[in-house]
């Protein structure tokens, strides 16, 4: 399945980056606060459910994705990256895991652990104290 994010659903407001950056750090506003509102989106709806039901610390309670990014010096390429990032999150919340199945060992897979402990303890046994 195939998902097409749609860009004008996207905000984006340029800010300043934090860390080392020299001169230029305090001048030049090159980080980027993406936010996307899930409830808004074109996204097909289980995909929103699945994506308001995660637990991220970038999904704030009234259920915008809000990334900060900030790798880059430039400002275009800190773009691209906070949209790869929500895409990847998109991603993950498309994926629908298998249910797991229980299973249980066999009858010769139990006996032969058994066997393998009482061996082991009898190993263990002989490295006691000899007695005369």
């Amino acid at each position: 399945m195939t998902i097409v994010l749609n860009e004008s659903e996207v905000e984006f407001s340029a800010i300043r980056a934090q860390g080392a950056g020299g001169q230029n750090v305090n001048k030049v506003s090159n980080a980027i606060h993406l936010r996307f509102d899930i409830k808004a989106s074109s996204l097909p709806e289980e995909i929103k459910t699945r994506l308001l039901e995660m637990r991220d610390q970038r999904i704030s309670s009234d259920g915008v994705v809000v990334i900060k990014a900030q790798k880059h010096r430039s400002l275009e390429r800190n773009r691209d990256d906070g949209l790869v990032r929500l895409r990847e999150l998109i991603a993950l919340a498309a994926a629908v895991q298998v249910p797991r199945r229980s299973t249980k060992p066999t009858r010769s897979a139990q006996r032969k652990r058994v066997e393998s402990k009482v061996r082991r303890g009898q190993v263990k046994l002989l490295r006691g104290r000899v007695s005369e």
